[in-house]
């Protein structure tokens, strides 16, 4: 058994406990948690400064993407983004490889302990078959013109099959990229098997302005891959209002960045019977189109709200704690409490496995991480994660 003490114990699912002590089997199971004063002076427990909580939950990245840290210019807008990432994602596969073995053992290293994963390709299989790290993998699937959507659709299921045994399923790219009659052969898929959602929502202005109007910076984007459009009519309406009733009300559906997510849209996802999540990747907003959503909108409106860090392409880091530093430092009146809650047992429910991760419960797995570096409970720039099981 191993024991720690620290500042404070965040169990999440409980009140942090000051001066608290953890205990840990071999395999890094929860035997105890007590602040009894008498405990404090066993010299079996290793005392430390700081913070700790469970291991993080990751509910967005593209590990497959990790070649391109520091390849793709920041700051550019995602749609001028988009076409610089399609220009140089093609590498050699084992460039592909190596980055995503050092990407998922980054993240490892920084606290992580789950991954909701986006995949375009088989690639990163058996990196997660062979990983510390709990993955679901989402298998994405484009296709915005309806006379391809049966065989993107089918693609997409071929694909998923690479990765099982493990947790995976097949999820819609964004509003943008996928067509009508696409969506309702997910929404059928859903209706009829067990297949978690996750997908792209209103990333820039100009994803509404197109659903909106038919205008923007979108109408170029596609002329520049050779896509017609004049198929699509405006729809009157934000993207999200556009596809949500497409959506399943069987499945969780995750909504990742929503940084043009406005209080129309998120009072109108009340008037479904949708299991909405919300994800947010702050330092990759800010990297793309140098822009945080309006967090103040999504408390308290009895959505579950995860944390993510999308790729390398758009991330200098893999690293949830700098994810909660940046949304603390831009929005202060956001507690740790409730920042390390989004970061760990939020996510652990929306991926289904808070029966073993995501908070410091007797008989859990979820590991352990040891957050100092602090200014009383507040995150700083100084703010490390260790990993402790």
């Amino acid at each position: 058994m191993k024991s720690f003490r620290a500042d404070y114990i965040f169990p999440v699912y409980a009140d942090p406990v000051k001066n608290g002590i953890v205990t840990v089997d071999d395999n890094g199971k929860i035997i105890a948690i007590t602040d009894n004063p008498s405990d404090h002076h066993d010299p079996h427990v290793e005392k430390l400064s700081g913070i700790i909580c469970p291991g993080f939950i990751n509910t967005h990245c593209h590990l497959e993407l990790s070649h391109l840290k520091d390849k793709v210019a920041p700051g550019t807008g995602l749609i001028q983004f988009i076409q610089n990432l399609q220009s140089i994602r093609k590498a050699d596969e084992s460039e592909v490889s190596a980055a995503a073995i050092e990407a998922d053992q980054y993240m490892y290293d920084h606290g992580i302990v789950a991954v909701g994963d986006i995949s375009n390709s088989a690639i990163t299989a058996p990196i997660k078959a062979n990983s510390k790290l709990y993955y679901h993998t989402f298998v994405e699937i484009f296709s915005f013109l309806p006379e391809r959507a049966q065989s993107a659709f089918d693609n997409a299921l071929a694909l998923m099959e690479h990765f099982k045994p493990q947790s995976a399923s097949i999820t819609p790219h964004a509003p943008y990229s996928v067509s009508k009659e696409l969506f309702r052969l997910i929404k059928n898929y859903c209706d009829k098997h067990k297949n978690l959602l996750t997908i792209h929502n209103q990333e820039c202005d100009d994803e509404n302005k197109f659903y909106r109007y038919k205008l923007g910076g979108f109408l170029d984007l596609y002329k520049h891959f050779g896509i017609d459009i004049n198929f699509f009519k405006p729809q009157a309406r934000n993207s999200l209002q556009s596809v949500l009733p497409l959506l399943t009300s069987k499945q969780p559906i995750l909504m990742v960045h929503n940084t043009c997510t406005n209080l129309k849209d998120i009072y109108f996802i009340k008037r479904f019977d949708k299991k909405i999540n919300w994800c947010f990747c702050p330092n990759a907003n800010l990297y793309i189109e140098q822009k945080l959503p309006k967090i103040e909108l999504f408390l308290d409106q009895g959505n579950n709200i995860t944390l993510g860090t999308d790729s390398l392409a758009s991330n200098n880091k893999l690293c949830i704690l700098s994810e909660m530093r940046t949304l603390q430092q831009h929005f202060p009146s956001l507690g740790t409490e409730r920042l390390l809650q989004w970061a760990t047992l939020n996510g652990a429910k929306f991926l289904g496995i808070d029966a073993e991760k995501g908070s410091l419960e007797l008989g859990k797995t979820p590991g352990l991480n040891l957050i100092t570096g602090l200014d009383g409970l507040k995150f700083t720039g100084d703010s490390k994660v260790l990993r402790l099981v």
